[in-house]
């Protein structure tokens, strides 16, 4: 029998050039069905997701697509090309939202690599990406960095030469992208039941969102299907039983979705994720694992040109199997506290108070 050498399967460490373009495959059309599907599974309650007139009253021409589960999206189309291999997802930075996505559009992603380390063990190295998403217009949507460990296939191919990227700190509030018709209001409150706006947030003031959110073996296998995200180590049970974890890894972008569901109570009228500025999966998470999530309010800034809303630069951290209140500390010196699975830096949108 002749075994065929038409399977792709996927690239290691070795096979990426520095300034290399990769241009992803599926674009995906998004659908009614998988705006419905993510609230299933996420129970996203922000009304602009989920209500077309409150969407219209906003500017819109109706409702948008979850920011999160479009970057999901998105986000997906890479992973066959970079981290399909992947030992880890290990960040992102310079996330931006640039235009808002609606049922019907299909979004398409490429990826440029512009860092590469190997790691001192021989058998694994870094790689950083900038990725874009355009819709069926050319019109890019989002754009990110993420950088990822890879295994090597070939432990004695030789190293490239190590380029680490500078990143920014975070998007500034001038590069920030607001629709160009959007305008708020000042009966937002009543189909969010919030009472807080930009104005009553402190820099400094931590959030203990009160929900918990346990990830089941279905939850996850379903959210990880939806995004299209064929990273082995997220579907293989047989493999993953003989790792180091001994098990199935969760995706870590639906610890982000449920951290940023959990934190719609004390951050109702939040209405759209701006930036993400940096993130980390702090510690891995599994199936079973229950999830809570506390907001650190790191800035607020003013925009330019707009009286109606302003921005909040806020540091979401999401635990597993430890409440908020009780929780101690998030890192030390030493590192990230064993229960903190994300620390992520991100910047949202919310209407001010006099409007």
């Amino acid at each position: 029998m002749t075994h065929s050498n038409k399977i792709h399967h996927g690239r290691y460490f070795e096979d990426f050039t520095l300034n290399e373009v990769i241009q992803h495959a599926t674009p995906r059309t998004i659908t009614q069905g998988d705006t419905a599907l993510y609230i299933a599974l996420t129970g996203e309650r922000n009304p602009l997701y989920c209500s077309e007139p409150f969407a219209q009253s906003l500017g819109y021409k109706t409702t948008p697509v979850d920011d999160l589960l479009a970057f999901h999206i998105a986000f997906g189309k890479t992973v066959p090309d970079i981290s399909v291999n992947a030992v880890a997802n290990l960040g992102y930075a310079d996330v931006r939202f640039l235009q808002p996505v609606f049922v019907g559009d299909t979004l398409s992603t490429s990826s440029q690599v512009i860092g590469l380390k190997q790691n001192s063990n021989g058998n694994s190295g870094v790689v950083w990406v900038r990725s874009t998403s355009v819709n069926q217009n050319n019109m890019p949507v989002i754009s990110w960095v993420r950088w990822v460990m890879v295994h090597k296939k070939n432990e004695h191919a030789p190293a490239p030469d190590t380029v680490i990227p500078t990143l920014p700190e975070y998007v500034p509030a001038d590069q920030l992208s607001i629709p160009n018709d959007f305008c708020a209001h000042n009966e937002i409150s009543v189909a969010t039941g919030g009472q807080y706006f930009w104005e009553d947030y402190q820099i400094g003031e931590r959030i203990h969102h009160p929900s918990g959110l346990t990830i089941n073996e279905s939850d996850h296998t379903l959210a990880t299907h939806l995004y299209q995200n064929n990273a082995r180590l997220h579907f293989d049970a047989h493999m993953m039983k003989d790792s180091v974890m001994g098990k199935r890894l969760v995706y870590g972008g639906i610890v982000i979705s449920a951290c940023r569901a959990m934190s719609y109570e004390g951050l109702e009228n939040v209405l759209s994720v701006l930036a993400i500025n940096g993130g980390t999966h702090a510690n891995p998470c599994f199936a079973g694992d229950t999830i809570y999530t506390l907001t650190e309010v790191l800035d607020a800034w003013a925009l330019p040109n707009r009286s109606d809303v302003g921005a909040l630069r806020l540091r979401m951290v999401g635990l597993k199997n430890c409440g908020p209140v009780s929780f101690e500390y998030i890192k030390k010196d030493t590192g990230y506290h064993t229960h903190v699975l994300l620390d992520l830096d991100y910047t949202v949108l919310i209407p001010r108070r006099e409007q």
